[in-house]
C-alpha cells in the first residue's frame, strides 16, 4: 500500500504512436481535481511532446509543471537528469499532487522503477502505478508498434538502447511491468482485432491485468490514478527479459462507479477475497475506500486494481465518526451490476 506521505508518480509506457501523449493531454484537461506535473522522456520527436502538453496548460497543471528530458532514457541518466527534475517538481509552490512520467517508447520500464530506490528520493515519492498503452491493431497483427519504421529510426538514433532486442520483447517487458493496460485505437482494430490483442496480452502478462479499451486517450482518471501500487517495492512481480546481475468530477460514459456502505468487518482477509472475486467474476476495475474491522481502533484503507488487493490501517477512527465502511467500485458501464456487487461484498 502506498505510504500516504509520499508523492505518487504514474509511469506511462508504450511504443511511439501508441497514444501516450494523447492520454496525458486528456488527463491534464480532466485531472479529477488533482494538481498534476509531467515529465516527458519521449525523445523520438525532440520538443514535440513537451510543447503539445504545455499547450494544454491549465491552472491545475501550468506550463512550468511540464518538463521534457531529451538526453536519453531517464533510467540511464538518473543522477544527472531524473533526480534533479523530480526534486525541482517537488519544490514547486504549490507542490503537485501527482506526477506523470511519459517514458520513451523503447525504454524498458523496470530499470526506471529501480531508479525510484535512489536514497535521495525513495522516502519522498512512490510509483503509484505503471500504465502500458498498446495499439490494438498493431498488437493483433504481431507488429506491436503502429509504425515500425518510425520506431526503428528512433532506436537507431539513441545509443543508449539495446538495438538487438526485438520489439516483441520490449512489448512483453512493458506488459509485465504494468498495473493496467490501455488498448488504444479500438476503432481501427475492430472486434476481431481487439479480441486477438486481448489474447496476446493475457498470454504475455505474468498475472491477470485489467485491460481497458481507450479511444482518443479518454479514460476516467479515477481508473488509472491513485492505484497505490508502490511498484518500486513490487519488482519481483514484474519480470523482465533483462532481469539479471546488471476538483473536476469529469466522468466518461464508458465507466460507472458505485458507492457501497459496509458494516463492520470481522476479517480483513475475507473482505479482500470478496473484492478479488469481484474483479474476476464481475470485471470490476477498481475498488477503493475504507472499512471498519471489529476490535480494531484503526480504519482499514483498501485499494484494489483488478484482482490485486492492498490494505493497511491508516489512522484511528475519531469519536465523531460512525464505524462504517465505504467502498467506491469502478467498472465499465455494461459490467456495473449494482445489486450483484453489493450482494458479493455483503455475503
Amino acid at each position: 500500500m502506498t505510504d500516504l506521505a509520499k508523492l505518487p508518480v504514474t509511469v506511462v509506457t508504450g511504443f511511439l504512436g501508441a497514444g501516450k501523449t494523447t492520454l496525458i493531454r486528456n488527463l491534464l484537461q480532466n485531472p479529477g481535481g488533482k494538481r498534476l506535473a509531467v515529465v516527458v522522456n519521449e525523445f523520438g520527436d525532440v520538443g514535440v511532446d513537451g510543447e503539445i502538453l504545455k499547450s494544454c496548460a491549465i491552472p491545475e497543471c501550468p506550463a512550468e509543471n511540464v518538463v521534457e528530458l531529451t538526453n536519453g532514457c531517464i533510467c540511464c541518466t538518473v543522477a544527472d537528469d531524473f533526480i534533479p527534475t523530480i526534486e525541482a517538481l517537488m519544490a514547486l509552490d504549490p507542490q503537485p499532487d501527482h506526477i506523470l512520467i511519459e517514458t520513451s517508447g523503447l525504454a524498458l520500464p523496470k530499470p526506471l522503477l529501480k531508479a525510484f530506490d535512489w536514497p535521495d528520493i525513495r522516502s519522498r515519492i512512490t510509483v503509484d502505478g505503471v500504465i502500458a498503452l498498446a495499439d490494438a491493431e498493431a498488437v493483433a497483427a504481431g507488429r506491436f508498434a503502429p509504425d515500425v519504421a518510425a520506431v526503428d529510426a528512433q532506436r537507431a538514433a539513441d545509443d543508449n538502447l539495446d538495438h538487438e532486442t526485438p520489439l516483441s520483447e520490449v512489448f512483453e517487458d512493458q506488459i509485465a511491468c504494468a498495473d493496467i493496460v490501455l488498448l488504444t485505437k479500438p476503432d481501427l482494430a475492430g472486434s476481431e482485432g481487439l479480441a486477438q490483442a486481448r489474447d496476446v496480452i493475457a498470454a504475455e502478462a505474468p498475472r491477470p491485468l485489467p485491460v481497458i479499451e481507450v479511444a482518443e486517450g479518454k479514460v476516467d482518471p479515477r481508473v488509472i490514478l491513485g492505484l497505490g501500487a508502490a511498484a518500486e517495492s513490487d519488482l519481483a512481480a514484474r519480470p523482465s527479459h533483462h532481469d539479471g546481475p546488471h476538483d473536476d468530477d469529469h466522468d466518461h460514459e464508458d465507466f460507472d462507479s458505485l458507492v457501497v456502505e459496509l458494516p463492520e468487518q470481522a476479517d480483513p482477509q475475507t473482505l479482500a477475497a470478496r473484492i478479488e472475486a469481484l474483479a474476476i467474476e464481475r470485471k470490476v476495475l477498481r475498488v477503493k475506500g475504507y472499512a471498519a474491522v471489529t476490535g480494531k481502533p484503526m480504519r482499514l484503507l483498501v485499494q484494489a486494481v483488478g484482482a490485486r488487493v492492498r490494505a493497511q490501517y491508516d489512522r484511528p477512527w475519531t469519536a465523531e465518526e460512525p464505524r462504517q465502511g465505504r467502498l467506491v467500485v469502478i467498472a465499465e458501464h455494461d459490467d456495473l451490476d449494482a445489486g450483484a456487487i453489493r450482494q458479493a461484498l455483503m455475503a
